[in-house]
């Protein structure tokens, strides 16, 4: 089954599931990129020289099959083996992660999120204009997390592209999916999986699908993000709990 379903956590229905994108996106395999093309770097030059490593997560979460070329997107396999480095360079002491994506593939995106969650550095995240779909995890799997007040966070129910089967056991897995997400997101934030699951499938908010968008300090009400701020309150939080690292070790 999942090898002829691809499952979609994206604002838009059957974004790039086209044969097209498949397409455009072949002619750019292989063809990597530095570090600081796709996002990452490391910020340094604050007075107490606190190396700080800086990930944006942008566009579309890539999935098994590349995007077209003129779509802006995070490619997991980037990413994952840039996180196994951080973990294992001691001289890296945070991790900052901005977000600005409409979500993307569902696998990959938990992928990345459980790899941030599981680091043992403090980590902070940053929602600048939004954080939808799969975006949501990814956004409460750092230690803090910031949302500017013009941010928006998306919560809709998964979908998927490519061929469907028409059976219960197709809807079941469709539901394990979605638990999945929910559990995550319940687990590394302040919501309740109960509560979670009521806006992913509110019925009264958007007019072509289900789901609940939430801006700045709603989705702080709510309980997915701890505060509304933006990079300078970011950075502090994330030099804080540096800081209060740097102490613990030297006791």
């Amino acid at each position: 089954m999942e090898d002829e379903m691809e499952f979609k956590w994206n604002e838009e229905n059957g974004k790039n599931g086209s044969g097209q994108s498949r397409q455009n996106g072949s002619q750019n395999q292989g063809q990597d990129q530095a570090p600081e093309a796709y996002g990452e770097l490391t910020l340094d030059e604050n007075s107490k020289k606190r190396r700080i490593q800086l990930l944006s997560i942008i566009g579309e979460v890539e999935g098994h099959e590349n995007l077209s070329g003129n779509a802006k997107a995070t490619k997991y396999d980037h990413v994952l083996p840039q996180l196994a480095k951080l973990e294992d360079d001691d001289s890296v002491e945070g991790l900052l992660v901005l977000l600005n994506t409409s979500g993307g593939d569902v696998d990959a995106g938990l992928a990345i999120a459980e790899m941030i969650a599981s680091l043992s550095m403090p980590t902070v995240s940053l929602v600048l204009g939004g954080s939808h779909s799969i975006g949501v995890p990814l956004a409460v799997s750092t230690d803090y997390s910031f949302i500017v007040p013009t941010g928006t966070m998306m919560i809709h129910p998964v979908r998927m592209n490519g061929l469907v089967i028409g059976a219960s056991q197709t809807y079941e897995y469709f539901d394990m999916i979605q638990d999945r997400i929910l559990s995550f997101i319940s687990e590394h934030s302040r919501i309740a999986y109960d509560q979670a699951k009521r806006l992913m499938l509110n019925t009264e908010m958007l007019t072509r699908d289900l789901g609940t968008v939430l801006v700045g300090t709603q989705a702080v009400r709510e309980g997915l993000i701890d505060e509304v701020g933006g990079i300078r309150d970011a950075l502090g939080k994330l030099y804080e709990m540096v800081d209060r690292r740097r102490d613990n070790l030297i006791k």
